[in-house]
């Protein structure tokens, strides 16, 4: 029974020039932090996660140490613990995972019960373009296979967000599944704007029916789950809601399946309740007639155990699983600095490797060059 030796947790920073413009930034980002967990157990093998920078975590480490690596459960429930007295901390159960699956010479994907490596994607823009730009940007995202892809409102005006919409569903016709974020759960630390109210959201909701979008995404606050409830039923099956990716407590999701506020499930394995608390929900949603498909906006460690997660627990009922991608501010070889190699989809669809565990194959030398006392985008 091979016990955890040590959990060590590392920060790191790639300069980014150009800076990246994240729509949801007032402030381009000219770093981006990545947090790596390593999990060491006593007969040398070593478990991989990233995700949130878990400050605080090393107060309850030793209640880790010690303790046999395999037992997943009994981590997860301490670590939803951890959460309430600390930095989220679920990259540690990712890390717990790939150890698992390295002991058990298995794929996560397959400990799962998955049965195909194959992910459809969709391709998740992120920066404010001009109409003529984001029209190029869509042109190029159907060229690479891709065949739904997600636009980012928040822009001045709504007009000027349909004006972005308008042009890209002129160019790719229904070639292209297009899904819209209003990003109304997503707050950053100074954000102070006030969600939009339920008859705002229905107005933006007609607007979207009108232009065959797919999936409206965080319409509304994600605890006001009255409104998301009405509105779903005020849109009538015509376009579906997704939402999820802020939520952070298995309560929380409870209330969502009691009010049926959602069509799309989304939250994400390094943000919320990790691989072991995502897969028995993404299960029991699938089960109910929704769709489960993890948010999955971070490195490539992330986006692997989200693919494997969606892979695992629900395969093609996931449908579209996101991936971050939105050249030339945000490229693959940005987003997955950590690894030797970015990872590559073909024609829009990610197969994942029979590698043990996650598959993660780190860049050492990357990583010895990118190390950071702090984990921030400036």
């Amino acid at each position: 029974m091979a016990l955890i030796e040590s959990i060590d947790i590392t920060h790191h920073q790639l300069p980014l020039d150009p800076p990246f413009p994240a729509s949801w930034d007032p402030v381009p980002r000219t770093r981006f932090p990545v947090t790596i967990v390593r999990v060491r157990d006593s007969e040398g093998r070593e478990g991989i996660g990233s995700g949130d920078v878990m400050y605080g975590f090393a107060d309850y480490a030793r209640w880790f140490v010690g303790e046999e690596a395999g037992n997943l459960a009994q981590h997860a429930a301490r670590l939803a613990n951890v959460g309430f007295h600390a930095g989220r901390p679920w990259p540690l159960d990712l890390a717990l995972w790939d150890l698992a699956g390295k002991t058990a010479g298995q794929p996560v994907w397959r400990m799962l019960g998955g049965t195909s490596p194959r992910v459809r994607l969709y391709a998740s823009t992120a920066v404010h373009r001009s109409p003529a730009a984001t029209t190029e940007v869509a042109g190029r995202m159907l060229e690479a296979g891709f065949s739904a892809m997600k636009l980012r409102f928040g822009r001045p005006s709504i007009d000027d967000d349909l004006a972005v919409l308008d042009a890209v569903r002129a160019e790719v016709g229904d070639r292209m599944t297009v899904m819209v974020d209003c990003n109304q759960g997503w707050r950053m630390p100074w954000d102070t704007a006030t969600p939009w109210t339920l008859d705002m959201a229905w107005e933006v909701a007609q607007e979207l029916i009108a232009r065959a979008v797919y999936w409206m995404e965080e319409p509304l606050h994600r605890g006001d789950y009255l409104s998301m409830a009405e509105l779903r039923r005020r849109i009538g099956g015509r376009m579906l809601i997704a939402g999820g990716e802020m939520t952070r407590e298995p309560y929380e999701f409870e209330q969502l399946l009691r009010h049926d506020c959602l069509d799309v499930y989304q939250p994400d394995a390094v943000c919320t309740m990790g691989v072991s608390g995502l897969a028995p929900l993404a299960r029991r949603v699938v089960a109910e007639g929704k769709v489960f498909t993890p948010h999955t906006w971070g490195n490539g460690i992330g986006v692997l155990a989200n693919l494997h997660l969606a892979a695992g627990a629900v395969g093609e009922a996931a449908g579209w699983v996101e991936w971050p991608f939105d050249p030339p501010e945000w490229t693959l070889e940005r987003r997955d600095f950590p690894l030797v190699e970015p990872l590559r989809h073909v024609d829009g669809e990610y197969v994942l490797s029979d590698r043990p565990g996650l598959g993660i194959v780190i860049d050492e030398d990357v990583l010895a060059r990118t190390l950071s006392t702090r984990a921030t985008f400036q």
